[in-house]
C-alpha cells in the first residue's frame, strides 16, 4: 500500500512538474499574452501619435493584443525618454522614439539620458525632408530655387521646424552640396512652419513629405529626400536623382526599458514588421505621406550609428552643437 501510494505521488508530482514547465513555457511562447502600454513622449495629435493610432488597430488585428496610448510630454521628448529605463522591463511597456530627437538634444546640454541609453528595437518609418512652395510661387523646380539662392545669398528664406531638427539640418545639408546660403527661419513645429509659407512670410519651406499631403491644392513639393520617389507624389523627383545626396527626415521608431529581456525585444521587433507589411497599413501610411522602413532590433545600433555621423556634422555647421 505504501509503496503504491508513493508511486501515486510521485506520478501526481512529475504530473505537476510537467504541467508547470508547459505552463511556463507556453506563457513564454505566447507573449503579448495582455496589453501592452505604448508612451507617446509628446503630446496627442502630432505624427507620432498619429503614427501610434494607426498601429494600434493594426496591432490588435494581427497580434490580438491592445495597444493602450499615453502621453508624457516634455522637452521635446526628453522628459518621457530620461524616465524611460525606470520602467517595467517585462516587455509591456514601450515608448516612441524620434530622430534626431535622441541623437541631438543629450549632445546639447543634460536632458536626463544620453544616445546609449535608449533601447531601441524597431525604425519603422520616416517622414522625408522635402522642400516646399505654394503652388503660385515663381520656383517651379529645384534648379529654380538654386539659382535664386545664388545671384541672391542670403536672401531665400524657408521656414521650418525649430534648431536642430531633422528640416534643419536638411536645409544646412543642402546648402553645403549645393553651394548656396539660404536662411532658415525657425518655428515652433511643422505646423507654424506651414502657415508661415502659406501666409506668405517666407518663400518656401523646409518642411516633410506629409506637408504635401495634408496640404494637397495648396502647395507642391520640389524635392523628397528618399531613396526612390514617394508612392503618394510619384512626379516630385528626389534630391538624390537631381544629384545632392539627401536622404532624410524625422524618423521614428519604439524602444523598451534597458534590461528588457531579449526574447520579448525580438518578438516585439517582430510584431511592427509585421504590421509594417500589412498591405492596408503601408496605404493608410503612406496616403499621410510617411515613407515606411523596416529597422528591427539586429540592425538598430549599426542605424543609429550611421545616423549620427550625419547629424552631429550637419548640427556643428548650423552651430547647434560645438
Amino acid at each position: 500500500m505504501q509503496a503504491t501510494l508513493s508511486t501515486l505521488f510521485k506520478g501526481v508530482f512529475v504530473a505537476a512538474l510537467t504541467l508547470g514547465l508547459a505552463s511556463t513555457s507556453t506563457s513564454a511562447e505566447e507573449f503579448p499574452s495582455k496589453s501592452i502600454s505604448y508612451i507617446i513622449p509628446f503630446g496627442p495629435g502630432g505624427e507620432s501619435d498619429i503614427s501610434a493610432r494607426h498601429q494600434q488597430s493594426h496591432f490588435k488585428k494581427l497580434i490580438g493584443q491592445d495597444l493602450v496610448i499615453s502621453y508624457k510630454p516634455g522637452g521635446g521628448g526628453a522628459v518621457g525618454w530620461s524616465q524611460l529605463n525606470s520602467m517595467g522591463k517585462d516587455g509591456y511597456t514601450i515608448m516612441g522614439i524620434n530622430l534626431p530627437h535622441i541623437i541631438i538634444k543629450p549632445r546639447q546640454k543634460d536632458v536626463g539620458f544620453k544616445t546609449d541609453d535608449i533601447e531601441g528595437f524597431y525604425i519603422f518609418h520616416y517622414t522625408p525632408d522635402a522642400i516646399v512652395v505654394t503652388n503660385d510661387s515663381p520656383f517651379k523646380k529645384l534648379q529654380d530655387v538654386i539659382d535664386f539662392a545664388k545671384e541672391n545669398p542670403g536672401k531665400l528664406t524657408f521656414s521650418g521646424s525649430g534648431k536642430g531638427t531633422a528640416n534643419h539640418l536638411a536645409q544646412i545639408t543642402f546648402d553645403k552640396l549645393a553651394g548656396i546660403k539660404t536662411t532658415y527661419v525657425a518655428f515652433k513645429g511643422t505646423g507654424a512652419a506651414v502657415q508661415a509659407l502659406l501666409g506668405n512670410q517666407v518663400k518656401g519651406e523646409w518642411g516633410y513629405t506629409s506637408v504635401g499631403a495634408k496640404h494637397a491644392g495648396k502647395v507642391r513639393l520640389l524635392a523628397v529626400a528618399m531613396e526612390e520617389r514617394h508612392p503618394s507624389f510619384p512626379d516630385v523627383p528626389t534630391f538624390k536623382e537631381l544629384g545632392y545626396d539627401i536622404v532624410s527626415g524625422a524618423y521614428r521608431g519604439i524602444a523598451v526599458p534597458k534590461g528588457t529581456p531579449d526574447e520579448e525585444k525580438k518578438k516585439l521587433s517582430d510584431a511592427i514588421a509585421k504590421i509594417n507589411a500589412d498591405p492596408e497599413f503601408r496605404k493608410t501610411m503612406e496616403s499621410d505621406g510617411f515613407a515606411l522602413i523596416d529597422i528591427p532590433v539586429d540592425k538598430y545600433d549599426d542605424f543609429i550609428a550611421e545616423k549620427t555621423k550625419g547629424y552631429v556634422e550637419a548640427a556643428k555647421s548650423a552651430g547647434v552643437l560645438k
